[in-house]
């Protein structure tokens, strides 16, 4: 059961897993969860393993070793880790085309879920949170940033290429109104923070004013 709950939280990634949604999943009581939990992670630390896990806000995940943030910081910063995978440069696409949009509504065009995909893009600072939408939950709407204008060498968000000659929005339209429905959120209201808007205006015109 230790290999099974290290594999659960390993599948949870950032979300992580309360000890309720751990013992619903294996069938043990939450006490029996909570002991093999404490168990694994003296375990992992006799063993000097390269993870442990976490408890934060009630839920537990898997996490690397602030010791060895030296060597993740060198990774991110080689040169063959700075391309983006298919599936970033495809949720990239969808954001840039479509922004301000909710990680849902990305979900929807995709057809599976993308929050690793998300954080992907927002460390690698070329997507930023724009607002929240009014609705249930006031979920997080998504934009390009500056940083996004530099890695493609535009100068304007609008010499992107047609977005009609990349995607096929119609069938989807009727989908994403669907969606809308279902969340709850008012669709008048999925426009970016006024203020953020104002601020990062001079980024929609130019990259550099030079």
């Amino acid at each position: 059961m230790k290999a099974v709950i290290e594999g659960l939280l390993f599948a949870a990634g950032e979300d992580g897993l309360s000890l309720k949604e751990i013992a619903d999943v294996t069938g043990m009581s939450k006490k029996d969860v909570e002991l093999l939990i404490h168990d694994m992670r003296v375990d992992w630390k006799e063993q000097q393993r390269g993870v442990q896990i976490m408890k934060v806000a009630q839920v537990y995940q898997m996490t690397t070793l602030p010791e060895h943030a030296a060597y993740f910081e060198k990774l991110a910063q080689a040169p063959n880790r700075s391309q983006l995978s298919r599936a970033a440069l495809e949720t990239l696409a969808i954001i840039a085309y479509r922004q301000p949009i909710m990680r849902a509504e990305i979900e929807e065009i995709r057809g599976v879920k993308s929050d690793r995909v998300v954080q992907v893009l927002q460390r690698k600072g070329l997507i930023r949170e724009v607002g929240r939408a009014e609705g249930a939950g006031r979920p997080i709407l998504y934009g390009t940033s500056r940083e996004f204008l530099d890695y493609f060498g535009l100068n304007h968000i609008d010499e992107l290429p047609p977005a009609d000659s990349i995607f096929d929005w119609q069938e989807w339209e009727q989908e994403r109104q669907d969606l809308f429905e279902r969340l709850g959120v008012d669709t008048d209201a999925i426009q970016p923070d006024a203020e953020i808007e104002a601020e990062e205006q001079p980024m929609l015109e130019t990259v550099n004013e030079s």
